[in-house]
């Protein structure tokens, strides 16, 4: 497989987890260092560490169900070992209020970012996720 598809591989077992719910997928695909960095437009904006970002993503798709997603206008740059993936992103499915028992059907278009870098095999260092305003 290609260096390009094994990227694109990777980022589409990110979202694969909104479906799935197998959170130990995120772990498998992301380098736990302190080079590991995100970003997005859900807070808190800080820059969130490995840590961060892994509790946030497991909160995030669990409280969506019935979750799909959309990559559009993908492209990929390889410079060596590093990869960076840029794509509009197109995000839905139902938020539910596990307390209140009510879920709110949501859609999200938005642009991501992802750099990724090949040790064994490729892996996110970083990744900047945000919406598009309609």
């Amino acid at each position: 497989m290609s260096d390009k598809k094994e990227i694109l591989k990777v980022i589409q077992t990110f979202f694969e987890v909104g479906k799935t719910k197998d959170f130990s997928a995120l772990r498998d695909i992301q380098i736990n260092s302190e080079e590991f960095s995100s970003l997005s437009d859900v807070p808190p904006y800080s820059l969130k560490n490995y840590s961060e970002s892994i509790a946030l993503e497991e909160l995030r798709f669990s409280s969506i169900s019935d979750y799909d997603y959309e990559i559009k206008n993908e492209k990929t740059s390889i410079f060596g070992t590093t990869g960076i993936v840029t794509f509009e992103l197109n995000q839905k499915g139902m938020l539910v209020d596990n307390k209140a028992y009510t879920g709110q059907h949501i859609t999200i278009n938005g642009r991501a970012t992802f750099v990724l870098i090949k040790e064994d095999k490729w892996k996110i260092v970083h990744y900047h996720l945000d919406k598009i305003s309609n």
